[in-house]
């Protein structure tokens, strides 16, 4: 009984002394400076600012929160770089070089592999980082292949095609025994499973998009004001909503998969959706936002480009809580960062 008691102890003490040397931040990129910029969690004040390559775009963060990637695109230069940052000591600690796959944007982190967009090579790669190496490469054939969206099981990712005005799904699926022209199948003929890409055409300049906690739709969203609703069960357009306004760049579903929450980059416009019910909420006008992420304590980052700022918005209020001056700020994440050891 004794020795259950000393172990316990033992425990709590453990996950105490953790959480006490655990640093929370929100990481947001700087395209201005080429930096990332360390946010104090709490009070939004700038605790670091870390150089990284050109044009940093996207950020992600391995599943101990123990490093972060960034994807520095360069698209002018076709980009190869991953930029990768050691979050307990707010240092660089390498790069990656992605070629021959360039132009690496959207990020995804899933088991050591590092999934990326190649939009140069209008390719999606699944780089496995023990090997340090690009382990898959699958190509959608599609123009500017820009975010990504790995499903929870990790059998179906999608993809925006900006350019070619697609949505990519591919799905890791059984496939039956080829055919050959004789009609007859070879005695060791059996299924194999291969990823398979299936295209939805919805609209040139379909960017941002998101998927519902329950996996079900995608919402997408175009320049000329369109919001496109697919079904993802069905593999086609459930629904498409005129909003008038133009711009329409990158969106966010809340967490709780109930509002779909669209920022214009033109115009500044926010707009929330009810997602059930697909109707207007409400509409508000923060800045030119690029870019959205929202916390674990509902705060809405939009990262207002054009204007240098990241308007902070409290989600339950609808309305700004704070302004954060950062030269053309994008990627914006959240890390709760371990103590070293």
């Amino acid at each position: 009984m004794n020795y259950l008691k000393n172990a316990l102890f033992f425990a709590i003490c453990i996950l105490q002394n953790h959480a006490y040397g655990q640093k929370h931040y929100i990481l947001a990129l700087s395209k201005g400076e080429k930096k990332l910029v360390v946010l104090d969690y709490k009070t939004l004040e700038v605790v670091k600012m870390v150089s990284v390559g050109d044009d940093p775009h996207e950020i992600v963060t391995n599943h101990d929160i123990t490093k972060a990637y960034i994807s520095i695109p360069s698209m002018n230069a076709a980009g190869h770089e991953i930029n990768i940052i050691n979050l307990q000591t707010l240092d660089p600690e390498k790069t990656i070089d992605t070629r021959p796959f360039t132009i690496p944007h959207g990020l995804v982190f899933r088991d050591d592999n590092l999934w990326f967009t190649a939009q140069g090579s209008k390719n999606v790669v699944i780089y496995d980082l023990k090997k340090d190496k690009a382990v898959q490469a699958l190509g959608t054939g599609q123009d500017f292949t820009h975010l990504i969206y790995l499903s929870k099981s990790g059998k179906t990712f999608y993809t925006t095609n900006v350019e070619s005005g697609t949505v990519s799904i591919y799905e890791n699926r059984e496939i039956p025994p080829y055919m050959p022209p004789t009609g007859v199948l070879p005695p060791n003929a059996k299924t194999r499973v291969e990823w398979r890409q299936s295209l939805i055409d919805v609209g040139i300049g379909a960017e941002g998009f998101d998927v519902s906690p329950d996996e079900k739709e995608l919402w997408t969203a175009r320049p000329d004001g369109t919001i496109v609703i697919l079904d993802l069960e069905k593999r086609l357009i459930k629904e498409e909503i005129k909003t008038g306004v133009q711009g329409l760049h990158r969106l966010k579903i809340t967490p709780d998969g109930k509002t779909v929450c669209i920022v214009s980059v033109k115009t500044g416009d926010l707009l929330f959706y009810e997602r059930t019910t697909r109707k207007l909420e409400d509409k508000k006008n923060f800045g030119q936002g690029a870019g959205i992420f929202i916390d674990e304590d509902n705060r809405m980052f939009i990262s207002c480009t054009p204007q240098n700022y990241i308007a902070v918005v409290d989600l339950k209020t609808r309305k700004e809580i704070k302004r954060i001056s950062i030269k053309r700020p994008d990627g914006i994440i959240s890390a709760a960062v371990p103590a070293l050891k």
